[in-house]
């Protein structure tokens, strides 16, 4: 059911996970000088360029989309919110071992910085948080409802 809040802040979640897929997550400008010669490289970090980071992101964005219409089984919805959240992690961790090993190339970037597609995984995150306190608050009022009967 989309009009319960954290519906809504599950759509969002998912909707800027895929995000990822649209936007670099890191750009970097590598300047080489070999002799008289200078060379210019632009590059990026994106998700679709590494296997198991486009698979996290894939994870990612559809568990939120499938916690959705779990409203039923409000403890389910909890357990696949949390694990939405430890993709959301590990996505992260795994960019950030891909952009600390940019540092051991040689020559190293001279001028580098993230990107709108890291930023989405975070914002992500503190929507996932705000479902898992709705889905809880529903499953309190639930619960004084069956006490009442």
């Amino acid at each position: 059911m989309i009009q319960r809040k954290q519906s809504l802040y599950l759509f969002i979640a998912a909707l800027l996970n895929a995000g990822v897929f649209y936007f670099d997550l890191y750009k970097y400008h590598i300047v080489t000088h070999s002799g008289e010669t200078t060379t210019d490289t632009m590059g990026q970090i994106r998700v679709s360029d590494h296997y198991p980071s486009l698979l996290i992101a894939l994870v990612m964005t559809l568990l939120p989309l499938v916690t959705i219409f779990m409203f039923r089984k409000r403890k389910q919805q909890i357990g696949m919110t949390f694990v939405s959240i430890l993709a959301v992690i590990g996505f992260v961790s795994l960019t950030l071992k891909r952009i600390t090993g940019l540092d051991t190339m040689n020559p190293a970037p001279t001028n580098a910085s993230y990107w709108i597609g890291a930023i989405l995984p975070a914002i992500s995150f503190i929507f996932l948080l705000l479902a898992i306190f709705g889905i809880r608050r529903d499953e309190k009022l639930v619960k004084s409802v069956d006490r009442l009967r």
